[in-house]
């Protein structure tokens, strides 16, 4: 398998950060924290999946078919100790990609997602593939309607450069993606996926964003309890993109997970 789109930054770094993004989005959605990370003296890869970015959309897309292209990215490219980062969909596939590349990885974060299509009510997965696969209202072009679901995921007090950027990036993805990725997440099966979240056994630090009815704290909750010795942080005031809603709040807690479990040098 060829290796999907990524960007390194800061080479020089002895620990590599991996940065897996959702359904909507793409590694350029990661700028603001590929910075502070690099700044901390992490390597930093952010990568494409399957479909996004430069790369292109495979003709049958799967939560298998993402895994193994990341897993080849960190054969190709792991450093001495390695975290992997899953946001929303990349964080239901993290676990997955962990158990291909078995002791390539020394901690996972997981964040802003429930692990797996049924850690949710009946009422929410309807709404979850309508909201992300229907038509554009009438007058509305495709990237317009994206935008406002990007929207309605983040908190209601959602603001500056950072949110400015995820809405830009993630509105930006192609309609056809979105909706292969939305088939991957119904035809992922719930036995491998609580399998797969079951096997980790590295240090793993799972966050959710208060006010997030996607990836939402309760299920989140429910996940971190399979995981031994998980720990799990909720960030206030944020929806689904902590990260850039609260990254004070966000990055106290990440940064103090990297200090434990892979320091920078």
């Amino acid at each position: 398998m060829s290796l999907p789109d990524y960007q390194v930054t800061n080479d020089a770094g002895k620990v590599t950060i991996y940065l897996q993004h959702g359904i909507y989005g793409a590694k350029e959605y990661w700028r603001f924290q590929v910075k502070r990370l690099a700044e901390r003296g992490y390597r930093v890869i952010a990568l494409d999946a399957p479909g996004y970015g430069l790369s292109p959309l495979p003709d049958n897309l799967s939560f298998d078919l993402i895994a193994e292209a990341s897993a080849s990215l960190v054969r190709a490219t792991a450093g001495e100790r390695n975290v992997y980062f899953g946001h929303s969909m990349g964080g239901q596939i993290t676990p997955r990609i962990l158990g291909k590349v078995p002791g390539k990885i020394h901690a996972a974060v997981i964040c802003a997602t429930i692990g797996y299509f049924g850690n949710r009510t009946k009422e929410d997965q309807e709404e979850f593939v309508a909201k992300r696969t229907a038509p554009p209202p009438a007058g509305t072009d495709p990237q317009t309607a994206q935008l406002m679901v990007v929207k309605s995921m983040m908190g209601p007090g959602a603001a500056g450069p950072e949110v400015d950027l995820v809405r830009e990036i993630a509105a930006a993805t192609p309609v056809k993606t979105v909706q292969a990725a939305v088939k991957a997440v119904q035809a992922y099966p719930e036995s491998e996926a609580i399998a797969n979240i079951k096997a980790i056994a590295v240090p793993a630090l799972l966050v959710a964003g208060e006010l997030d009815q996607t990836g939402h704290a309760p299920g989140m909750k429910r996940v971190a309890d399979m995981i031994k010795g998980a720990q799990f942080g909720v960030v206030s005031g944020s929806g689904h993109y902590p990260w850039a809603e609260n990254p004070a709040e966000f990055n106290q807690l990440f940064f103090s997970f990297l200090d434990r479990n892979a320091p920078a040098r």
